[in-house]
């Protein structure tokens, strides 16, 4: 009975945690942007159309089961800690604080590399249909489009934590931080506006970060932009969208190599 019961609060305790994540991210940026602030953000719009509010509640419904997924491998993921497979810790002191800086750092670069990857296989022929095909049914993104994933797509995400945890030891609030991020971070990037400043594109350092338009680009054309929060696999695999800087800077003709792009029209993705 006491198993039964660790069992049950695990499983809620997963469940509820993703949800109020999920929900508090991408309704949060659905409430600033597309709500409280629409008219302020009205030049940050990528794209004229505006996707209906049906689109909307199917995006929330379907992320319900993604959210299931999660909450199931948050209880892995707690089975993991508490029988000692993974290696985690509570105590500061234990590797310092230098090390937990670096961690986080380290655990988002290699998240980043985790979802190139395996966003690119899903893009394969004969794999896209079955596992990546839901989300890209939202060929013009919103803030709850964060979550619409097919059931192999949710756990292939969900799955990073805990395979993480197997070899790199991590604080707890160092979970908690990149959990945030992510989250935050995805529904940025789905929220059809460009919430970066546009310059950054092209700056030399900045310039590594995914803008909101490096992703909306994805949607628009599944060829290009699999990079999550960087660009660099992109740029150095020759993935990311040979459109994407005239797009993002809206100066036609614009390029890496040329940022004052060209006095000829050049054709950039459709609206």
């Amino acid at each position: 009975m006491d198993t039964l019961i660790w069992v049950l609060e695990r499983l809620w305790r997963g469940f509820t945690f993703d949800f109020t994540r999920y929900f508090l991210a991408a309704g949060g940026v659905y409430l600033i942007v597309w709500v409280l602030f629409n008219k302020q953000f009205a030049p940050l719009k990528i794209r004229k159309k505006t996707p209906r509010t049906r689109q909307m509640v199917i995006e929330f419904l379907t992320s319900m089961r993604t959210v299931l997924i999660y909450g199931f491998v948050g209880f892995l993921t707690f089975w993991g800690i508490e029988s000692g497979v993974m290696r985690y810790y509570l105590d500061m002191e234990e590797y310092g604080t230098a090390y937990y800086i670096f961690s986080i750092l380290f655990m988002i670069v290699a998240h980043d590399a985790y979802f190139y990857w395996t966003h690119r296989a899903m893009h394969m022929r004969g794999v896209m249909k079955y596992i990546h095909g839901e989300h890209h049914k939202s060929m013009n993104p919103t803030p709850w489009t964060a979550y619409r994933f097919d059931i192999f797509e949710a756990a292939s995400h969900a799955l990073f934590v805990p395979l993480f945890l197997l070899f790199v030891p991590l604080h707890h609030g160092v979970i908690g931080i990149f959990l945030i991020h992510m989250i935050i971070r995805n529904a940025m990037g789905h929220s059809g506006y460009e919430l970066f400043p546009r310059s950054w594109a092209t700056h030399p350092i900045l310039g590594w970060l995914n803008l909101v338009t490096h992703h909306d680009m994805h949607h628009a054309n599944g060829n290009y932009n699999f990079g999550l929060y960087f660009t660099w696999w992109d740029r150095i695999c020759g993935t990311e969208h040979p459109d994407y800087i005239a797009r993002v800077t809206k100066t036609p003709g614009a390029t890496r190599a040329n940022p004052q792009g060209t006095a000829e029209p050049v054709h950039l993705p459709a609206e």
